[in-house]
């Protein structure tokens, strides 16, 4: 198995604990997450405290949507850190995380997931998941930015 890890950062002009609220209850992933509009009838369970670690959130929705869970294992006012498990439409288990910095008047965001790949899927991911994955945490830190900044 080979490790990977694949980060994307911006700059929100908000406070750190408004980003961190976003990021810290799965309800509010619906405003900014880049996966959320792949499926119109996407199927999410909430379950555990609303926010924070043991927050869980269960979807289920079309083949782009795919099936999984995600589970918040660490929640402090520099970073959420999100245990993530694909079951559809492949199989994974990864980490992601969310580093938050003050900046001046803004806030530094970085998400990263971190995991381990076989072989193939390593060279898979190199030439394909890296860059859709990329892209995928450009466009929600953009959303992100735009929610937070709206505040």
């Amino acid at each position: 198995m080979a490790d990977f890890s694949l980060s994307r950062s911006t700059r929100i002009a908000a406070e750190p604990a408004g980003v961190h609220a976003l990021l810290d209850d799965f309800r509010e992933w619906q405003k900014w997450s880049p996966w959320e509009g792949v499926d119109p009838d996407l199927h999410r369970e909430y379950t555990g405290p609303d926010r924070g670690v043991g927050a869980t959130y269960r979807w289920s929705g079309n083949k782009k949507a795919g099936e999984g869970e995600m589970r918040i294992t660490d929640s402090s006012p520099g970073a959420v850190v999100v245990d993530l498990v694909f079951l559809k439409p492949f199989k994974a288990t990864n980490v992601t995380t969310f580093r938050l910095v003050p900046a001046s008047e803004a806030t530094e965001v970085t998400w990263t997931m971190t995991g381990e790949r076989s072989a193939i899927m390593s060279v898979m991911g190199k030439l394909f998941f890296d860059k859709a994955i990329g892209g995928d945490f450009e466009k929600g830190l953009a959303a992100l930015k735009q929610q937070a900044e709206r505040a």
